[in-house]
């Protein structure tokens, strides 16, 4: 009887733990703290460029695809690059059809 109390009191306890550490953690290390043993900061990162300004600067977004394909860049801009381009393309395809 002893022992199943305490089997009982240990797994109270180490239930009341975990969900304490759930509890606190947001508190004790905040989301945008880095991890401990790093010790440059994050650069604070800018909103990525859209589709609208790809489609007025074609080399640029030509340039991202490229730089995104060898993994020197990362992150939306890749998609809206690569959107901004193969709505370009799609466009002239479309005009050469038409006969513009």
């Amino acid at each position: 009887m002893t022992q199943g109390k305490t089997v009982t009191i240990v797994l109270v306890a180490l239930i009341v733990g975990l969900g304490a550490g759930f509890v606190l953690r947001p508190i004790i290390l905040p989301a945008g703290q880095a991890a401990a043993g790093v010790s440059a900061p994050i650069p604070a990162m800018t909103e990525p460029r859209g589709t609208q300004y790809f489609r007025a600067q074609l080399d640029e977004a030509r340039d991202i695809v490229e730089k995104c394909q060898t993994g020197a860049v990362r992150g939306e801009e890749c998609a809206t690059a690569e959107t901004a381009i193969v709505e370009a393309e799609g466009k002239e395809r479309f005009g050469k059809f038409m006969g513009n």
